[in-house]
């Protein structure tokens, strides 16, 4: 099953939608996981060690520290969330994800969520 886990710039409306959707999947806010202040590196090595898809909306710097990231190691993936994506349509697509794909699909994978 699919575990996320918030970056700390993804807007806290979203997780509170995707859990108003469907209760019962795993996402972890980044407050709780400790990841404010922490550079993207840092961030994706955490996500990574959990088993969880980071969930982010940081377009400008998480696609390239995510292609150094896995030049030497594996992730569980990234999915990108636009900012100008509402929130409604963000949550619908995490949960989309959620429920009809396989963590195993999104190994070492970057997504950008435009539904």
């Amino acid at each position: 099953m699919i575990r996320f886990q918030a970056d700390a710039d993804l807007n806290r409306r979203i997780i509170r939608a995707v859990l108003r959707l469907e209760p019962t999947i795993d996402i972890r806010p980044a407050a709780e996981a400790g990841l404010r202040g922490l550079s993207d590196p840092e961030v994706l090595a955490l996500a990574a060690e959990a088993g969880r898809l980071l969930v982010t909306h940081d377009q400008r710097t998480m696609p390239a520290h995510f292609g150094e990231f896995i030049a030497h190691r594996s992730s569980p993936g990234v999915i990108i969330i636009p900012q100008h994506l509402p929130i409604a349509a963000a949550a619908e697509g995490l949960v989309l994800i959620w429920s009809a794909s396989h963590v195993d699909e999104w190994v070492d994978r970057v997504f950008w969520l435009n539904v």
